[in-house]
């Protein structure tokens, strides 16, 4: 399931945020991946634990959690701390699969979690007339989907799904991106949950919480129990 999450930030946050990259040290994308990541990868990332990178995490990640529509898309166990790249001059990242294992250090950097991927994020901070080129592609059942979208909204998407960032020949492209564990692992199931959520969403306000409502309602949470790993 993708998935396009409009104002996940608002104006003054992405501002905020930008004009704290603007003034910061990144450093080539090749150092946070493997060998093969490594040869498709063109980009510029800010360090995993530069304070900059820590502070500005944190306010995506306090936006994400309190946001309902990713909370009822994503059903997050747990969330890599979101990370930051920029892309310039032709920089790309070819078709790639995101690892299915991260490593998240814990506060004090001596150990670290071992975080499954089930649902990769990409938060846009730029606007699409800010750059030529960038899309993010994703490859699905359904075929090849372009994702360019405004500053401040989000797109979720599978974690098993090829996709790439193609070459940015105009302007600057900056994002942030990060993966998360889900409660439920199987992309299908949290699709199945995630339509029946909204539409629950929707029946209440139509017609409150009647009996019909209470019973689906139940069966949500009921399917939630069977299916969560936690």
């Amino acid at each position: 399931m993708m998935l396009h999450i409009p104002s996940v930030l608002s104006l003054d946050e992405v501002n905020y945020l930008r004009s704290r990259l603007e003034n910061t040290n990144w450093v080539d994308g090749k150092e946070t991946v493997g060998p093969q990541g490594a040869q498709v990868k063109q980009n510029r990332q800010l360090p995993d634990h530069s304070e900059v990178s820590i502070e500005l995490g944190n306010i995506i990640l306090s936006a994400v959690k309190k946001h309902p529509l990713f909370y009822s898309a994503a059903l997050p166990l747990r969330i890599v701390p979101p990370l930051f790249n920029a892309y310039a001059g032709g920089e790309h990242y070819g078709y790639h699969v995101d690892s299915a294992i991260r490593q998240v250090p814990n506060m004090d950097y001596s150990t670290s979690l071992s975080l499954r991927t089930d649902v990769s994020s990409t938060l846009f901070l730029c606007d699409p007339d800010e750059y030529d080129g960038g899309e993010l592609e994703v490859i699905d059942t359904y075929g090849t989907h372009e994702v360019k979208l405004p500053a401040g909204d989000l797109i979720v998407y599978p974690s098993t799904s090829l996709h790439q960032v193609r070459p940015v020949t105009r302007g600057i492209r900056v994002c942030s991106f990060f993966w998360t564990q889900s409660m439920i692992r199987d992309d299908a199931r949290r699709s199945m949950l995630f339509d029946m959520d909204q539409n629950i969403q929707t029946l209440r306000s139509q017609l409150g919480d009647s009996a019909e409502v209470l019973s689906l309602t139940a069966q949500y949470h009921n399917l939630v129990r069977m299916w969560a790993e936690t």
